[in-house]
């Protein structure tokens, strides 16, 4: 049974995006098939180079950068989104896929869960 979560939040100011992280990486601990889709303002957890310092915070690229150690199987962003944002192949983190967001993504999935 595969997954995919849906993060559309910032990757800072909430901590509905790292909850959806760390449920990403617990299915993915036990085996069970599961992809992040970055959405909306979620695009930006994406985004090369990030220095969270001033907000004190940490920045969200290591977490991400471990996602595929967890079995996380896919990081993908909505393509709109990063239109949106201004965000190029080359401003996004590797390993991730840009694709359209809408019925035929989901429908490849058994379960369809948004953080926030």
């Amino acid at each position: 049974m595969s997954t995919l979560i849906i993060i559309d939040q910032p990757p800072y100011g909430s901590w509905e995006g790292r909850e959806a992280l760390d449920m990403a990486f617990s299915l993915a601990a036990f085996d069970q098939p599961v992809s992040l889709l970055f959405c909306g303002a979620g695009v930006n957890w994406l985004r090369k180079g990030q220095d969270a310092t001033t907000i004190q915070q940490k920045s969200v690229e290591r977490n991400l950068a471990a996602a595929p150690v967890f079995g996380v199987e896919a990081l993908l962003a909505d393509n709109k989104a990063c239109d949106h944002y201004g965000l190029t192949e080359e401003d996004l983190l590797d390993p991730v896929s840009i694709t359209d967001f809408g019925p035929e993504l989901t429908s490849r999935f058994d379960h369809v869960a948004f953080a926030g």
